[in-house]
């Protein structure tokens, strides 16, 4: 397994892996294009490209050759990053890719001098919401949003030094 900062070639690699990546959270949320248009199981090269423009940066993880999964990365300030698109292939998990994907994303943030790491993830998706608390993740807050046809939960991870160090 190798995890490797994506390039602007591999825009439709990184949409098509997030639709794929993110197809069973819309079925079992009822979530369609017409109710959650900006859903990531509606991910489009488009999106991968304005993120990137704007500084997003996204690892892949591959597995013999094959993209198995990515994360996205965004600076949102000097101490604050968010956490974005985490999202691998359903017949790739359970062998730990999320959990290093996550891993690789407090590694760069650190690098970038980040103290802290947000993301917001579907309120009632009480599997994802343990999976995060065991990586460290704290919940903060929940709201809701007039354009989602969901809560949000937030949660951070507090960056602490470099464990080597």
């Amino acid at each position: 397994m190798q995890i490797r900062k994506a390039n602007s070639g591999e825009i439709p690699v990184l949409s098509d892996l997030i639709r794929d990546a993110f197809r069973n959270v819309a079925e079992a949320f009822g979530l369609t294009r017409e109710n959650c248009p900006k859903h990531p199981s509606n991910c489009t090269d488009e999106w991968i490209e304005n993120d990137l423009n704007r500084g997003v940066i996204y690892y892949l993880l591959e597995k013999d050759g094959i993209s198995a999964g990515c994360v996205a990365l965004e600076k949102a300030d000097p101490d604050l990053c968010y956490l974005e698109r985490l999202a691998v292939l359903p017949e790739c998990r359970r062998y730990g890719y999320g959990k290093a994907l996550v891993h690789h994303v407090f590694a760069q943030a650190r690098g970038l001098g980040a103290k802290k790491i947000s993301i917001g993830i579907i309120a009632d998706d009480t599997n994802l919401k343990r999976w995060y608390k065991k990586l460290g993740f704290v919940e903060r807050e929940t709201r809701a949003f007039e354009q989602l046809p969901f809560l949000v939960t937030f949660m951070s991870y507090e960056i602490g030094p470099c464990p080597l160090s």
